[in-house]
C-alpha cells in the first residue's frame, strides 16, 4: 500500500543522518488542503539530534525529493511536519482500481480465521428492546468487517430462554388468560411481553405474587408441571418466532443459536469441577473471589444457594460450548460478544474465571458494549406504554418515512420497500455513527432527514449518483477502462487541467479505514468516512456538469460519479446498510 512506500522512503532518508527508525508515524490532515499524508517525523528525532524540528523537516524534505516517486508531485515541510501530496494520475489510477475490482477494499487481516460474532441476545417471553436493536446494528456492522477482512464469519444468538423473566411471563398468562388464536404472531410476542411487564410489576409489589412467581421459576428449571410446560413451550416457540420477523427487516441471518437452557448443566459442571480450586463455598453458594486475581474485580455468586445456576455460570458454559465441543470443523479463532454496558463487569469477572482455567483462552475472547439510547426528543411513543421497544421504533420509522415520500411518484409497493430500506437505515446509521462503549442521543428527527448527518442522507446521495450514471448510459457516454476489447489507463481521460477533486481524495481512504475499524472493533469510523464521502461528492455535483458529451473531461467525472456510487454502497453494507435505487 501507498502508505508503507512513504514510510520506508522516510526510513532510507533518516538514514543520511544516521537514524534507524523503527516506526514512522503517517496521518491524513484534517484540512485536505495540506496534503494527502503527513508525519511528525522531524519532531520525534529532532530532540535527539539537537535540531530545530522546522530545520530537520527541511533536511529530510530535501532529501525526499532527491528519489519522489510518480505517485507523489510533491512534499512539503510545515511548521515542523512533512506533507505529501499525490499525483493526478495516481487518483485516476485509483479510480481505474475501483471500477475493475469493486471489492477493492477486501483484505486479509483474518484471512484463514474463524470467528464468532455473537449479538443481539432478545430474550424469549420478553419484548425486542432498544438495547437489542443496538447491539445487533454493531454486531452485524462488525461480522461484515471481518468478513471484508478474509475471515468465516459465524452470526451467533445467546437467548435467554429460562430464568426469573420467563416465570414472571408465564405468571401473567395463567393469570390474564392466553391470547386469541386469530392474533398474528407479533400480535401474540407483543401480548406476552405485556403479561411479562404485568408479571414483573406484581413480583415487586405483591409478596404473595412473588412467592407464586418464584415456585413457577422452579418448576420452570425441573419441568415438573405439566400445564406450565405447555404454556412454556408455547411462548417460547411464539417469541422467538416474532424475532426472526425483526431479524429479517433488519438484514440480519443467523448461522447458530445458544440458549440458556442448554448451559446449565454444562457451566455447572465445569465450576463444580474447578470448585473449590479456582471456585469456592460460601453460606451454602459457590462463588468466585475474582479480586483475588485482579483488585479491580468483584466476587460474584456462580451458583445460588438453591443449587440455581447464574447468568455467569451460564456464560461459562457457553463459552465452553463455542470453545471446546467440537461444534465446528476447524477451531474458533475469535469469539467477539457484543452486550450493553451494564454487564461489562460481570463479564470481565466470568472472562478473568475462564483465563484461569483455560490460559490460551483469554486472547480469543473480545467483549464489546454499547450505551444507553437517550432521546433528544419527547416526540418518541410506544404502543405498549411507557417503555419504548425496537420494534415500535422500527416501525415508527419506517411510517415517518413513508409520510415523507408520499407525494412522491411510486407505487404503494415501492413506497413499502423504500420506507423500509431508509427507515432501517435512519435507525442504523444513528447507532453506528457513535463511538460504541458510549451513550447514543437519538434524534428521531435528524435521523429520518434526507439532509445532513443521517443514514438516509447516504442513501439519497447514492441515488443521485446512480441517476447520473443513467443520464450518461441514455446518452450514450462510456467508460474506455471498462472496455474489455480496448482497456485503457483512466489517465488518459485526464485533461491537461484537471484539477483533483476533494472525492478522489477521499475514495482512496476506504481500503484503510476498513482495515482500521476491523483493528479496533469501530465501525464508527466507517459511518463517518462516508459521511465525508457524500459530503464531497454533492458538493462536486452540485458545482459541476458531470454529463456533457461536449465536454473532454466529462468521461473521467463519470468514472468518478461510478467510483463514489461503488465505495458509497459498499462502505453502507458494511454498516448493515441497504440502498435503494431511487428515493
Amino acid at each position: 500500500m501507498i502508505q508503507e512506500q512513504i514510510k520506508n522512503l522516510i526510513k532510507e532518508s533518516l538514514k543520511n543522518f544516521k537514524i534507524e527508525a523503527k516506526d514512522v508515524s503517517l496521518e491524513h490532515p484534517v484540512d485536505l488542503s495540506m496534503g494527502d499524508y503527513s508525519t511528525n517525523i522531524a519532531m520525534v528525532y529532532g530532540k535527539e539530534l539537537k535540531t530545530n524540528p522546522k530545520e530537520l523537516a527541511e533536511k529530510i524534505t530535501a532529501e525526499l525529493n532527491k528519489n519522489l516517486p510518480k505517485e507523489i508531485s510533491k512534499i512539503e515541510p510545515k511548521n515542523g511536519f512533512i506533507n505529501f501530496y499525490f499525483s493526478k494520475e495516481f487518483f485516476a489510477e485509483n479510480i481505474r482500481g475501483i471500477l475493475e475490482n469493486k471489492d477493492f477494499a477486501k483484505n486479509n487481516l483474518y484471512l484463514g480465521k474463524k470467528v464468532m460474532i455473537e449479538y443481539t441476545q432478545p430474550n424469549p417471553f420478553k419484548p425486542f428492546h432498544i438495547g437489542h436493536l443496538m447491539s445487533n446494528a454493531i454486531g452485524e456492522s462488525l461480522s461484515r468487517l471481518f468478513e471484508k477482512s478474509g475471515a468465516e464469519v459465524i452470526r451467533a444468538n445467546y437467548q435467554g430462554d429460562i430464568g426469573l423473566h420467563v416465570a414472571k411471563a408465564i405468571y401473567g398468562l395463567l393469570k390474564f388468560g392466553m391470547p386469541s388464536d386469530t392474533k398474528t404472531i407479533e400480535e401474540q410476542a407483543e401480548y406476552i411481553g405485556g403479561c411479562y411487564s404485568r408479571g414483573s410489576n406484581l413480583y415487586e409489589t405483591d409478596h404473595t405474587v412473588k412467592k407464586q412467581i418464584d415456585e413457577i421459576n422452579k418448576k420452570i428449571y425441573d419441568k415438573s408441571d405439566k400445564k406450565i410446560n405447555e404454556v412454556y413451550s408455547w411462548g417460547r416457540g411464539v417469541t422467538l418466532a416474532a424475532f426472526e420477523v425483526i431479524y429479517k427487516v433488519l438484514g440480519t441471518k443467523f448461522d447458530k443459536y445458544f440458549f440458556e437452557s442448554e448451559m446449565i448443566e454444562i457451566g455447572k459442571k465445569i465450576v463444580k469441577q474447578n470448585t473449590p480450586k479456582i471456585f469456592e463455598k460460601s453460606d451454602g453458594a459457590i462463588v468466585f473471589h475474582a479480586e483475588k486475581y485482579d483488585p479491580k474485580l468483584h466476587t460474584r455468586v456462580f451458583i445460588s444457594s438453591q443449587g440455581l445456576p447464574t447468568y455467569e455460570t451460564k456464560e461459562i458454559g457457553l463459552t465452553m460450548t463455542k470453545f471446546k465441543s467440537g461444534l465446528f470443523s476447524k477451531k474458533l479463532d475469535l469469539s467477539v460478544v457484543t452486550t450493553a454496558i451494564e454487564q461489562a463487569e460481570y463479564m470481565k469477572v466470568v472472562q478473568k474465571a475462564v483465563s484461569i482455567m483455560y490460559p490460551k483462552l483469554e486472547k480469543r475472547m473480545k467483549h464489546i458494549t454499547h450505551g444507553m439510547m437517550r432521546f433528544a426528543t419527547s416526540k418518541m411513543s410506544s404502543r405498549t406504554g411507557n417503555i419504548i421497544t425496537g420494534e415500535s421504533l422500527i416501525k415508527n420509522s419506517k411510517a415517518e418515512i413513508e409520510q415523507k415520500i408520499t407525494e412522491r411518484n411510486f407505487t404503494n409497493e415501492e413506497k413499502k420497500e423504500i420506507s423500509e430500506i431508509v427507515g432501517i437505515a435512519a435507525l442504523k446509521y444513528s447507532i453506528l455513527k457513535q463511538a460504541v462503549g458510549g451513550d447514543i442521543i437519538y434524534d428521531f428527527e435528524k435521523s429520518i432527514s434526507f439532509d445532513g448527518d443521517s443514514g438516509p442522507y447516504l442513501q439519497y446521495s447514492y441515488t443521485r449518483a446512480k441517476s447520473v450514471l443513467e443520464k450518461a448510459k441514455n446518452e450514450n457516454i462510456y467508460f474506455p477502462v471498462l472496455d474489455s476489447k480496448n482497456p485503457k489507463k483512466l489517465d488518459v481521460l485526464l485533461p491537461a487541467n484537471w484539477g483533483t477533486t476533494e472525492v478522489e481524495k477521499i475514495l482512496y481512504k476506504f481500503p484503510e479505514v476498513v482495515k482500521y475499524s476491523t483493528e479496533r472493533f469501530e465501525p464508527h469510523h466507517i459511518a463517518n468516512y462516508l459521511i465525508e464521502l457524500a459530503r464531497a461528492f454533492n458538493a462536486f455535483y452540485g458545482n459541476t456538469k458531470i454529463v456533457d458529451k461536449d465536454d473532454p473531461a466529462s468521461l473521467y467525472k463519470i468514472a468518478l460519479t461510478e467510483s463514489f456510487s461503488i465505495v458509497m454502497k459498499d462502505g453502507l453494507w458494511l454498516l448493515g446498510i441497504k440502498v435503494p435505487e431511487k428515493m
